[in-house]
């Protein structure tokens, strides 16, 4: 079990995951958004690549548009 705080708030997984998968879990797909692993911005290519371990903070950014 792996605990990650993500966006101030602590959640739970079962194993290890890597970005792709937490974008799954927070049902991102289709929205503009930027994540930050520990004061790193995580770049796209990386995202199947980066493994998130237990004790990451995480700060998920949601590009919202309006005029």
């Amino acid at each position: 079990m792996i605990e990650l705080t993500i966006n101030g708030q602590p959640q739970q997984f079962e194993a290890p995951i890597n970005v792709t998968q937490l974008i799954d879990h927070l049902s991102l797909h289709g929205k503009r958004f930027a994540i930050e692993c520990n004061g790193e911005i995580i770049p796209r290519s990386r995202f199947s690549e980066q493994i998130l371990a237990h004790g990451d903070q995480l700060e998920v950014v949601v590009a919202v548009g309006g005029g």
